[in-house]
């Protein structure tokens, strides 16, 4: 009996979600609530518990979530998938997002096997300094590469290197500092990051969410250092013994190409997958293209478009009011839910220091391995940091970062709000742009 429970056990708890949409009856055609909590959070709440205790299995428990959800939308509301995907006249679908980051997930896996290939990566101990502060350095790197680079690839290419140079030994509280460091340099930089390219889409200034770089080195003081320190105890950085390693600079081409055309099209498109895999085609005619890499990605790629798509699903109609304190909130839910449908909310609620807030939403998702995508394509290379237990205890600097971050910033530049963006054409605004100018700047 246990046997057979255990073998079908993710089939169980897919029932039980399914029961627990089912059992509870709608009132007046709405969505029914438990202790005003709605169906939908308490189906997304089980299916990240499931994901925390099932961490070897988490596909399956994303989908059983995924088709749980759907069901209590379909049985209790008007809800229609075609919509949602493809979205309205009024409303724009989750097709792009959902598309570009499975073009991403899928290419810089096939990116960062290229780097691997070309043995680059085996030279970099002779470089890097010994001790810990070897290890720092390379967060440091990770960090900048990632300010101008999308940070899944800043993530893969960071694993890539420290896969190599710690000769395959590495702890997961310096891969939670990997993913903090791709977070972290994307924070204030409108290229670097999916929520800071969705403000500067919608209108915000670029230069309004510079000032996050402060809080982003502060978090980087408190995580690089402990997550070296806590690499050179578990196994320093051993310089290569090999004098004859020939580095094949073509793959190098190949993998600075793929980055160009990602920030291109990033650029140009708001579609970087688009132009990593222009540069993935270009570059399988000069070097042969590692496609067995899509196979070690496909079950992350599935898991973290799946827990996406679940966290779209949920009604987030509206936040509390724009403040710092909302904005540090916000830090720690974008560890378990989305950060880009919580962006969007807060770009059309307005009034937001949007530096403040794109690092929080941004560097937030660091605290847990599925709160960003970095962290899930990182766990490609590395299935360990799918131990959530794990990784939040060895990895607990990263949230201490995260407060440290947030209070340095707070403290120094203070609570800048910038007035709503869009012209709404009401006098709420204008009474709010009104307020905000005349508001003292708060420290």
């Amino acid at each position: 009996m246990k046997s057979i429970l255990h073998r079908y056990r993710f089939l169980l708890y897919t029932i039980i979600l399914i029961f627990i949409s089912q059992v509870i009856t709608a009132a007046d055609g709405k969505m029914p609530a438990i202790s005003g909590i709605r169906l939908e959070f308490i189906l997304f709440a089980l299916t990240l518990m499931g994901v925390a205790v099932f961490h070897h299995k988490t596909m399956y428990v994303a989908l059983s979530g995924l088709a749980a959800i759907l069901i209590a939308k379909y049985v209790f509301t008007d809800f229609s998938v075609t919509e949602h995907l493809l979205g309205t006249a009024t409303k724009e679908g989750e097709w792009r997002i959902l598309l570009n980051l499975l073009g991403l997930l899928f290419g810089f896996a096939i990116l960062a096997e290229h780097f691997k290939e070309s043995r680059l990566p085996e030279l970099l101990p002779n470089y890097l300094p010994s001790g810990w502060k070897g290890g720092f350095i390379l967060l440091f790197f990770i960090m900048v590469l990632s300010s101008f680079l999308d940070n899944i690839a800043a993530a893969m290419i960071g694993g890539t290197i420290a896969m190599v140079v710690f000769k395959g030994k590495v702890h997961i509280g310096f891969l939670a500092a990997i993913v903090a460091a791709s977070n972290a340099g994307g924070a204030g930089s409108v290229v670097g990051d999916t929520t800071t390219t969705l403000m500067w889409i919608d209108g915000v200034n670029p230069l309004h969410v510079l000032h996050a770089f402060v809080a982003s080195f502060a978090a980087l003081a408190v995580f690089g250092v402990v997550g070296a320190i806590q690499q050179d105890r578990y196994q320093p950085i051993i310089a290569s013994s090999s004098k004859d390693v020939r580095v094949d600079w073509g793959r190098i081409g190949i993998v600075f190409m793929i980055l160009v055309f990602a920030i291109v099209t990033n650029w140009a498109l708001d579609f970087p997958a688009a132009g990593v895999w222009i540069g993935i085609i270009i570059g399988g005619f000069f070097r042969k293209t590692p496609w067995h890499e899509m196979k070690n990605a496909w079950m992350g790629t599935v898991f973290l478009m799946a827990l996406v798509t679940c966290a779209s699903l949920m009604p987030v109609d509206e936040l509390p009011p724009a403040s710092a304190w909302t904005a540090f909130a916000l830090g720690f839910v974008s560890a378990v839910f989305d950060n880009i449908p919580l962006t969007k909310l807060c770009l059309e609620q307005g009034g937001y220091d949007w530096g403040m807030l794109a690092y929080t939403v941004g560097f937030g998702g660091s605290m847990i391995w599925f709160g960003s995508s970095a962290g899930v394509a990182l766990s490609n290379l590395y299935p360990e940091t799918k131990n959530t237990v794990n990784y939040i205890k060895k990895g607990w600097h990263v949230a201490l970062a995260y407060v440290v971050g947030f209070f340095v910033l707070f403290f120094t530049l203070g609570w800048q709000p910038h007035a709503p963006h869009k012209d709404k054409g009401n006098t709420e605004n204008i009474l709010i742009e009104e307020e905000i100018r005349t508001a003292p700047a708060s420290h």
